[in-house]
């Protein structure tokens, strides 16, 4: 597999993220065991680059990546993310990026991933009650002590973005991008790209829905939060539905997945972008890696170029308002 430069780290063209594999989609149940096999057929297919997070869990996503992990450290670029567990009161959910938070986020995290330093390091959103100049500062403390290698943002918006950097080089940040959510083309792109930041995008099949697999909510369980999205319910599923029609008349020219085209896709725009699409399963795994493979032509391109929007937000109202914009 390719390798590109993230803001200066090395790592193989397409990730892998480990949240699905500790319960933020009911899918079906998979065992532990079932996600190391997958994690472990990602790096033989030379996946490099490994997603987790200590609020994914909380604390169990870690300790699973830990495990797969064991013995095989040594080559793969480990990135975890913190502020979204609140240390100071008893791990509950809640930003706190200040810097007593993120001493003890760091002692347990790497603990948990069972090394002695992160290769990439993220703040997962930002806080307003915490200077994002403090929260910068206190990483580029661990990285001086060699618990940390690069730091990164997840969600923040070009202002916080510039004033990060700033302080210390940010090696990349990790936002929603996918054929339907492209929000980051109009500021967030071209700003990484003036500062020499990588950009990882996340869910970038779209939760799933770009697989072709979900055609109504009824196959959504209860207890999935798809089950109330936006993007996935009423009149703005059966719009959002175009977008899959379009990507699968593409991926039968192809003789491609719906997947694997909108991984191809987002390969295509850019050599500093490296998706880390999520699964539990190694077929899926085996699946994701061989969009690398494929070349789009420039017709195809551009028909999935110019696909109307999705439907709706990407997330709820209470989310949305946690994303910093």
């Amino acid at each position: 597999m390719k390798h590109i430069s993230l803001g200066g780290l090395d790592v193989s063209r397409m990730g892998l993220g480990a949240m699905s594999m500790s319960g933020f989609y009911n899918v079906g149940q998979g065992s532990d065991a079932e996600s190391i096999r997958t994690i472990h057929r990602a790096l033989d297919l030379g996946v490099t680059f490994l997603d987790t997070a200590e609020v994914y869990g909380p604390y169990t996503n870690e300790e699973l990546v830990g495990r797969a992990l064991k013995d095989r450290r040594d080559h793969v670029v480990l990135a975890t993310k913190f502020g979204l567990v609140q240390h100071s009161h008893e791990g509950a959910r809640g930003l706190d990026s200040s810097a007593e938070n993120i001493r003890k986020a760091v002692e347990g995290s790497l603990k948990r991933l069972g090394t002695d330093h992160l290769d990439l390091y993220y703040q997962h959103r930002v806080d307003p009650k915490t200077p994002i100049e403090d929260t910068i500062g206190a990483v580029a403390e661990l990285i001086a002590e060699g618990k940390v290698r690069h730091i990164g943002l997840s969600e923040a918006g070009p202002a916080t973005i510039r004033r990060a950097h700033a302080v210390h080089p940010i090696a990349a940040l990790q936002t929603e991008y996918s054929l339907w959510t492209r929000d980051v083309e109009a500021e967030i792109l071209p700003l990484l790209r003036e500062l020499n930041i990588g950009f990882v995008p996340y869910s970038p099949l779209g939760h799933g829905f770009l697989t072709g697999q979900i055609r109504s909510a009824d196959g959504i369980a209860d207890d999935d939060w798809r089950k109330t999205n936006p993007r996935f319910t009423g009149e703005n599923l059966e719009r959002n539905l175009r977008i899959v029609d379009e990507l699968t008349a593409v991926a039968a020219e192809a003789d491609a997945t719906p997947a694997q085209i909108a991984l191809a896709w987002l390969l295509a725009q850019g050599d500093d972008i490296a998706p880390i699409p999520g699964t539990k399963r190694v077929a899926r795994v085996e699946e994701n890696t061989a969009a690398e493979a494929i070349e789009l032509s420039t017709e195809q391109l551009e028909r999935l170029n110019n696909l109307s929007p999705a439907a709706g937000e990407r997330h709820e109202e209470s989310v949305m308002a946690s994303i910093d914009r």
